[in-house]
């Protein structure tokens, strides 16, 4: 009977800690806690003409890699909370734009357009995944987000 009973209080337990879902508190996806360093080369954004060959054709999707293009340095900084840096492997937010991730993924978007909506405001990359981590990019609206500027 105990046995069972610790058994079902266990089940419960873990039931309770993985309904919640998400990244567990205190957790932040993969990134770079500063600029890679003069000598090392980011691997570079898709370019529009990349990203069409794929079929990517969203303004959105577009938009999305040419800012990321402007601020490689500062997504190499970022988190994804998209979790790609399970599921991929990806080591932060620019690996998502180095590849097609980013327009097939609608986290990877909203937080590179919140990172240079950030960026333009003076924001430091240490300043914007603050923003990132309180989930501040969430209130980006992607309906809208491709006549940023």
């Amino acid at each position: 009977m105990k046995r069972i009973l610790s058994a079902t209080l266990l089940c419960l337990i873990a039931i309770a800690v993985f309904a919640q879902g998400g990244t567990p508190a205190g957790e932040v996806p993969a990134y770079h806690k500063a600029a890679p360093s003069k000598g090392d080369q980011l691997p570079p954004i898709l370019t529009r003409e990349q990203l069409v060959a794929t079929g990517m054709t969203q303004p959105v999707q577009l938009h999305a890699y040419e800012i990321a293009a402007k601020i490689p340095k500062v997504l190499y900084q970022q988190p994804c909370y998209c979790h790609c840096d399970r599921s991929v492997g990806h080591t932060s937010l620019h690996s998502c734009f180095a590849s097609d991730h980013g327009a097939r993924c609608g986290t990877c978007m909203a937080e590179a357009y919140y990172a240079y909506q950030m960026t333009k405001k003076g924001k430091t990359p240490a300043q914007i995944r603050a923003g990132i981590e309180r989930g501040e990019w969430e209130k980006v609206d992607l309906r809208t987000a491709a006549s940023i500027n």
